[in-house]
C-alpha cells in the first residue's frame, strides 16, 4: 500500500528569527539581511525575521527595527515582497504595539504572533503571565493588529509534554486551537518546542484537529530535533493531512539565548537541558530534499536551499545539523563516480 499525503505543501522558512534566537553570539544584521533576501529568492513565501520583545532579555534581537526596515527596502526582493508573507514575533503588548507602529510606517510585518502554552507554568516562564492574563491581552490585541493591516498567529505549545511539567493532554491544544480561532487569529501554530512528540501522537493529535477544525490552511506545523524525531514527525503529520510546515536552516534555534556574545543576558531564564547545542528545530533543507524525492511540491529551489544551508554554516562558524547539505540530494542519473 502506498502512503498517502499532500502532493502540494507550504513551507516556512523562520531561520532569521528561531533559529538564531538560540545563537550565542550576535548575528550581524548584515547576514541577517542576507538570509532573509535569499530565502525569498528561493521561493519561500512565508519567512520569519524578528521578535519585538524587549532588547534587554534578548539582544539578538536589538536589531529588529533596522533589519525590517533594510528588508523592505531592498532592492534586492522588492519585486518579490508583494509574495511573501513576513512574520515578527510580539508576545506581550509592548512588542505588539512595536509592530503596529512599523506596519503604519511601511516597514512593518504581514503577521504577528502571540503564543501561549498548554502548561502553566511553560507559558508564564516564555511570556510573564498567566494564561487568563495573556488569553484577555490577545482578545484585545488581535483586532488591533487586524486594524493595522495585519494577519496573527497562535501558537499553541506543550503539545506533547512540557520541560517543566512533563506529560500534557491533547485535547487540551485541540481546545486551545478552537480558542484562537474564536478570538480571531487567522492560523495556529502547533508547536513541538523541545522535542517531545512522538510520531504516533503527532498523527494522533493532528487527527483530532483536523477532525475539529478541516481546513489545512489554518494549521501549521512546528516540530523540534532535540530527541532526533523531527523529520519522523513531519511525515506523520503530512499523513495526517498537514500542508503547512516551519522548519530552520541547519535545523537552529531554540530557547532564547540567555548569554550572547560573551554578556548574560535574560533570555527565557534557565535553559531547558543541560547541553544547549542538542536542541534546534527540524532542517528546512533536510525537510525540503526529503519532501521533493516524495514527489511533493514544496514550491523552493531544492538547491538553491542547500546552498543557502551551506553558507548558514558559515554565518554561525559551525557545522549544523542538515545532513542534506553535505550529502546532496539523491543523484538522478550516472555521475561517472564508483
Amino acid at each position: 500500500m502506498a502512503l498517502e499525503y499532500p502532493k502540494k505543501v507550504v513551507i516556512g522558512d523562520i531561520t532569521v528569527r528561531d533559529g538564531f534566537q538560540h545563537e550565542e553570539q550576535f548575528i550581524p544584521t548584515d547576514a541577517k539581511l542576507w538570509l532573509a533576501e535569499q530565502l525569498i529568492l528561493a521561493g519561500f513565501t512565508r519567512i520569519e525575521t524578528t521578535n519585538y520583545g524587549p532588547p534587554k532579555l534578548m539582544p539578538q534581537f536589538a536589531d529588529a527595527d533596522e533589519l525590517m526596515k533594510r528588508l523592505r527596502t531592498s532592492k534586492k526582493v522588492k519585486d518579490k515582497l508583494d509574495d511573501v508573507e513576513i512574520t515578527c514575533i510580539t508576545i506581550r503588548e509592548r512588542a505588539a504595539a512595536r509592530a503596529i507602529e512599523a506596519r503604519k510606517a511601511g516597514v512593518g510585518p504581514d503577521r504577528i504572533l502571540f503564543m501561549v502554552s498548554t502548561s502553566e507554568s511553560h507559558h508564564k516562564t516564555n511570556s510573564g503571565t498567566t494564561l487568563a492574563e495573556y488569553w484577555k491581552m490577545c482578545e484585545e490585541w488581535i483586532p488591533k493588529a487586524h486594524d493595522a493591516g495585519m494577519k496573527v498567529c497562535g501558537t499553541v505549545s506543550t503539545i506533547w509534554g512540557c520541560p517543566i511539567e512533563g506529560p500534557t493532554e491533547l485535547k487540551k491544544a485541540v481546545e486551545f486551537t478552537r480558542r484562537w480561532l474564536d478570538i480571531g487569529a487567522d492560523d495556529v501554530e502547533h508547536a513541538d518546542h523541545d522535542g517531545s512528540a512522538p510520531p504516533n501522537k503527532v498523527y494522533e493529535y493532528f487527527s483530532m484537529i483536523l477532525d475539529a477544525i478541516p481546513d489545512p490552511e489554518k494549521h501549521v506545523a512546528h516540530f523540534h530535533t532535540t530527541r532526533g524525531w523531527g523529520l519522523a514527525n513531519v511525515l506523520a503529520a503530512l499523513q495526517a493531512g498537514i500542508t503547512h510546515f516551519e522548519g530552520t536552516m541547519g535545523g537552529i534555534g531554540g530557547q532564547p539565548a540567555n548569554f550572547v556574545s560573551g554578556v548574560p543576558v535574560g533570555g527565557t531564564g534557565k535553559y531547558y537541558y543541560e547541553d544547549p547545542s542538542i536542541v534546534g528545530l527540524t532542517s528546512t533543507e533536510d525537510m525540503v530534499v526529503m519532501m521533493d524525492e516524495m514527489g511533493i511540491d514544496v514550491g523552493v529551489d531544492v538547491d538553491k536551499v542547500l546552498e543557502i544551508g551551506a553558507m548558514v554554516e558559515r554565518i554561525v562558524g559551525r557545522r549544523l545539523r542538515s545532513e542534506c547539505v553535505h550529502t546532496g540530494r539523491i543523484p538522478k542519473g550516472l555521475t561517472g563516480r564508483v
